[in-house]
């Protein structure tokens, strides 16, 4: 039999003795009166037991299981029991709780939780600044009163959720975001947010690069396939044959320096092409830069190097050697003739800069932030006619990011432009001797001059 059976017949049982007792020393009456009084009493006190738990019950949570006496001191225990575990496991799922939301709000994607109405019950502070949501003010509302976006109008209405809609949001920043609805529980559902504007950009360079790419060879690709027609159907005297095949190298050569070009940005961009670092002297690749420059103006500008301090790089001398060259040849290709170009190297307490100005035709303010995209040409008749193929700005970008340095552009149209390299001070080591330059300047080699004066050599 449970305990609180046999604490419950207690009080019964000592009623039934006092009221026995009383019937052999008082009577029947004596005994009637002891038991209704005894009944009474026990009516009463249950009664007050019962009060206590009705109040208990019906108020605040928090507030503890009373104490009781005899059976009730039982019942009281169970119920303190009962409560203990229902304290423990509302706790515990509390903090399940608190980690969920927390998680929640950690997550990179926005989420929204939208109930059968598709009104919003939660937000996640990425989904507010993916869609301007505030859980204070939206609680409530229908999602397409604030996501108006047609869209995604058509796609909540649809109810077809296998794949996401892609908008692009009208908040500060011009996001381009990916939303799905993930449904959930019984009739509840997700609304999750993505930010994809990167993923975007670069799908879409990557679409123009393919593009530029093909327009780039067709002409060429043009070119070549008719000659080699009119070659093959006409007849011709050697003259107009040579003629033809000139222009077809010329074509031939323009293609192959595209494709070079590509490569060496290939192998750039690439995470698995580690820089093959030395130490080596800044003043013959200076020299060997700018014999090429007057090599390629053919004496058509007065092109001057000056070497203010001559000193070593710690990097890859090739990668180098092809940044400088292409910033020196895109300054010969710009310039008209008569035009100067100074080329100059000094270290700055910022780090080594490399310098290149010229008296050419400018580049206009709008097109300097894209100067170095791949294929970016401001001018593309005046770039294909003087055999750029659009890489040699993105090439120099890549070849300072793998260096840690970066490219200052100063140009105005119709002014001139100045192109610097600056790299960082640990890749750079001042040399206070510098013989082996000045032994190696052919223009001054006789000049009697010290390591910190600067020297200069004019074309």
């Amino acid at each position: 039999m449970n305990p609180i059976w046999l604490r419950g017949l207690m009080a019964p049982v000592m009623v039934a003795a006092l009221a026995l007792a009383a019937y052999w020393i008082e009577g029947m009456t004596a005994a009637l009166t002891v038991v209704a009084v005894s009944a009474l009493a026990i009516i009463v006190w249950n009664l007050l037991q019962l009060d206590a738990l009705t109040r208990w019950a019906s108020g605040p949570i928090e507030v503890p299981v009373p104490e009781g006496r005899g059976a009730w001191a039982l019942a009281y225990g169970a119920l303190y029991h009962r409560v203990r575990l229902r304290s423990a496991r509302q706790r515990d799922l509390r903090l399940a709780l608190d980690r969920f939301v927390s998680g929640a709000k950690a997550l990179p994607e926005g989420v929204v939780v939208l109930d059968a109405n598709d009104r919003i019950e939660w937000v996640n502070p990425r989904a507010k600044a993916h869609l301007g949501l505030d859980l204070k003010h939206d609680r409530g509302a229908p999602i397409v009163n604030l996501v108006r976006h047609p869209a995604f109008v058509h796609y909540l209405a649809a109810g077809d959720f296998s794949e996401p809609v892609v908008i692009q949001s009208t908040r500060e920043g011009a996001l381009t975001l990916s939303l799905q609805i993930v449904p959930f529980g019984v009739e509840e559902k997700l609304l999750m947010s993505r930010d994809i504007t990167r993923l975007e950009a670069v799908a879409r360079v990557r679409r123009d690069f393919i593009a530029n790419v093909s327009h780039e060879l067709k002409t060429p690709l043009t070119v070549l396939s008719g000659f080699i027609e009119t070659l093959t159907d006409v007849e011709m005297d050697e003259r107009q044959r040579q003629r033809c095949l000139a222009l077809m190298r010329e074509q031939a050569n323009g293609m192959q320096r595209l494709v070079e070009d590509l490569l060496t940005l290939s192998a750039l961009e690439s995470e698995q092409s580690p820089v093959n670092e030395s130490e080596f002297a800044i003043v013959p690749l200076l020299l060997a830069v700018s014999s090429d420059a007057k090599a390629l103006s053919g004496g058509r500008h007065e092109i001057t190097l000056t070497i203010r301090d001559a000193a070593t790089l710690l990097g890859s001398r090739e990668e180098l050697a092809s940044a400088f060259g292409n910033l020196v040849s895109n300054a010969v290709r710009y310039t008209p003739e008569g035009g100067r170009i100074a080329l100059e190297w000094r270290i700055t307490g910022d780090g080594g800069e490399f310098t290149v100005a010229d008296s050419g035709i400018g580049i206009a303010s709008e097109h300097l932030p894209r100067l170095t995209e791949r294929f970016y040409r401001v001018d593309r008749s005046r770039s294909r006619a003087t055999g750029g193929t659009g890489l040699g700005l993105a090439i120099v970008k890549h070849v300072l990011i793998r260096h840690q340095g970066e490219l200052i552009i100063d140009s105005e149209a119709g002014k001139g432009s100045r192109f610097t390299v600056r790299l960082p001070l640990d890749r750079v080591r001042f040399v206070a001797d510098d013989a082996t330059a000045h032994s190696a300047r052919p223009d001054r080699a006789s000049a009697d001059t010290n390591a910190s004066e600067p020297r200069s050599t004019t074309s």
